[in-house]
């Protein structure tokens, strides 16, 4: 009597690997969220096994419907907004979005993402600064087929790599200098310098294009170093405020960071605008909040992520097309009440 045998499953590989069979079958689809330890502990048993996988079950999987929001950004107004306008682009499309937030610092961050694609099979990711800055870490997105579409600050796309939505943050910053300048400020302060944020470096050489076309000077010590937050723009405050020759408007690099100016201005006896005007950027809920309301750029940051979701999921339903597109947005002048003249 013939004995049939049993057709090695995926399990039994799980079983005589000691992992779980979604272990083996990240393995089998060669997903990066596996160590090399495993994945060749893996491959020894499917061999010494001759498993064989299920080809048909696997080319008939759907393809991926969901798109990953990728940030590092201590900006909750920021967030939520780009959240939002992502999401109602998937729902219109029928797609899903996963949110992940990471340290864009961390040396593992690729290997992070290509796990976070592997075990959510997802096919697009929106990326941020300074993330989206980072040409290394597209590169090795787009190397695991994942489609990429970058937001960056610029009046165009740096390059061909990936598609872009760009954010002319040099032109918005001219304007609102420009603004505080007509209102006959000399001595203006920079508040919310970084290095490592594009968004940052293309606000401060918008401020000083628009004083050197005046031919004006602009006062080193009064551009300072800090992070995007309330606390941080009140200590900026406090040491532009302790200059013998002190400012007479501020330009914070967002709201947040204006706000804590407004309060620290009130806080040495000073008023806003009377004594000092102060100005942000981003048109967030603390422009309103704060009193008086804060003059400020608008960014729209609802259209400006629902363009990046729209952008990545015709990428992910178009077959065979390469094509790197780009879309720009010019930002606003919205004029309200803590920016006045100079007496």
């Amino acid at each position: 009597m013939a004995v049939t045998m049993k057709k090695p499953t995926i399990k039994d590989v799980a079983k005589l690997a000691g992992v779980s069979f979604k272990t083996v079958s990240r393995v089998v689809n060669n997903e990066a969220s596996v160590s090399d330890e495993v994945r060749t502990k893996v491959q020894e048993c499917i061999q010494k096994l001759n498993y064989q996988p299920n080809h048909t079950a696997r080319t008939m999987r759907k393809a991926p419907f969901s798109l990953a929001f990728v940030y590092d950004n201590p900006n909750s107004h920021y967030v939520i907004e780009m959240q939002n306008g992502i999401i109602s682009e998937c729902r219109k499309r029928g797609f899903e979005l996963v949110i992940h937030p990471t340290d864009s610092r961390s040396e593992e961050v690729g290997k992070e993402l290509a796990a976070m694609i592997g075990s959510n099979q997802i096919g697009g990711v929106i990326l941020t600064p300074p993330l989206s800055e980072n040409r290394e870490l597209v590169t090795f997105l787009l190397n695991r087929d994942a489609k990429v579409v970058r937001i960056l600050s610029g009046s165009e796309a740096p390059d061909t790599l990936a598609p872009v939505v760009h954010v002319d943050d040099v032109e918005a910053s001219r304007k609102m200098t420009d603004y505080l300048l007509d209102l006959g400020h000399k001595r203006i302060a920079f508040l919310g310098y970084h290095a490592s944020h594009e968004s940052s470096l293309g606000r401060l050489r918008g401020f000083r294009e628009a004083h050197e076309s005046r031919g004006l000077a602009v006062d080193k010590n009064l551009i300072v170093d800090g992070e995007f937050t309330f606390d941080s723009g009140m200590a900026m405050t406090k040491q532009v405020l302790s200059n013998d020759n002190k400012p007479t408007a501020i330009f914070a690099c967002n709201d947040e960071i204006a706000a804590g100016a407004v309060f620290m201005v009130r806080l040495n006896q000073l008023r806003v605008p009377e004594d000092v005007s102060v100005a942000g950027f981003e048109n967030s809920p603390f422009s309103i909040q704060t009193w008086p309301h804060l003059t400020t750029i608008n960014q729209p940051n609802f259209d400006i992520a629902a363009s990046a979701a729209e952008m990545v999921i015709k990428m992910m339903q178009a077959k065979d097309v390469h094509t790197v597109e780009s879309k720009g947005f010019s930002l606003e002048l919205v004029v309200r009440d803590s920016a006045a003249p100079l007496n």
